[in-house]
């Protein structure tokens, strides 16, 4: 347990920002959840709209660190492959 003030609020401090970041990241679960849900019932439509609302929050997460810059990339790139492969079948059938 922290003694000197600093460090009392330092705790203080990490256990909001923890929390915060713990919310945000349940938050972009989810949301990655619905469009792979989307995606396996061939919805394109709900799933396109669902990524377009989704980018912009895994973006603004890895801006604030709480995803890293490469693993935020690579969670839009596959998101992304999906929707694009759901449309490319949807076409070609």
């Amino acid at each position: 347990m922290a003694n000197h003030k600093s460090a009392i609020k330092r705790m203080k401090q990490s256990e909001k920002r923890r929390l915060l970041n713990a919310s945000v990241r349940s938050s972009v679960k989810t949301e990655i959840k619905s469009i792979v849900k989307a995606v396996e019932k061939k919805e394109q439509d709900g799933a396109k709209a669902a990524l377009i609302a989704v980018i912009p929050k895994i973006s603004k997460a890895a801006a604030k660190g709480i995803f890293h810059k490469r693993n935020a990339s690579r969670k839009i790139s596959r998101l992304t492959r999906k929707v694009n492969a759901l449309q490319t079948a949807a076409s070609a059938a």
